[in-house]
């Protein structure tokens, strides 16, 4: 206590039972000591470090970063990121084959937009409108259509950008206002399912997902993704085949 009756701060060592009365003193002691505590943690275990250097060199020895693929030695920015590289053609490979001409592909997602961009030599008449049909004839309780939305199919007219749509910069889409490079990248940015109806919707009616998607394609990406936790990778990849 000093003479105003206060008592005065008191400065702890971080890892031994010393006490100093001011700041400098209790870190001249710990540098001194190497009693500082270490504050840096793995990223997957309980190990702490002094630096963060020390920190990198466990996990990366030992592969303990978060989002990490060890056999290919990359690092991720997040859950979703290193999923979707585990579900890539590096890992996953081409064994997904179209029915038709029996292209390779990775997933269900790759088949789907093969087929409904109309690019399988051996099915030309398939597109997103012809395939929307047989899926909805087999789908009469809508749990991946979307019933509320009465669909008399869409032409296949293709659109072209003029030379209206450049203000003067760039290539704008008059709808979204998202800008493009060049002429063609704003026809088939009109040409594609950007702006056609939702008529997709995801199956996971008691998680409440509530998503809902222009093609078969980006239903089947957003099942792969598992970011609804309604079906796994493989899943997905196993009830397609069937």
């Amino acid at each position: 206590m000093n003479d105003t009756d206060h008592w005065a701060p008191v400065y702890e060592c971080e890892t031994c039972t010393r006490e100093f009365s001011s700041e400098h003193a209790v870190n001249q002691h710990m540098n001194a000591l190497g009693h500082r505590k270490p504050k840096v943690p793995c990223e997957t275990c309980n190990i702490k470090f002094h630096t963060q250097g020390q920190a990198n060199n466990h996990m990366k020895a030992n592969g303990h970063y978060k989002n990490y693929c060890g056999a290919c030695d990359i690092r991720f920015s997040s859950p979703n990121a290193l999923k979707m590289h585990l579900n890539s053609k590096v890992h996953r490979g081409s064994n997904v084959s179209c029915p038709f001409c029996k292209g390779a592909y990775t997933s269900a997602s790759g088949v789907s937009h093969h087929l409904e961009r109309g690019a399988c030599p051996r099915a030309p008449n398939l597109n997103r409108e012809s395939i929307l049909r047989a899926v909805r004839d087999r789908d009469p309780h809508g749990v991946i259509t979307n019933r509320q939305i009465e669909w008399h199919g869409e032409s296949s007219v293709e659109y072209l950008a003029t030379d209206h749509a450049y203000n003067g910069s760039f290539w704008e889409c008059y709808i979204c206002h998202r800008q493009f490079n060049s002429k063609g990248a704003l026809t088939s940015h009109v040409n594609s399912p950007a702006h056609q109806q939702k008529v997709y919707r995801c199956p996971n009616s008691q998680g409440k997902c509530g998503r809902q998607f222009t093609t078969l394609a980006a239903l089947f990406n957003h099942l792969e993704s598992e970011s609804c936790a309604f079906l796994r990778f493989e899943n997905v990849q196993r009830h397609v085949s069937e």
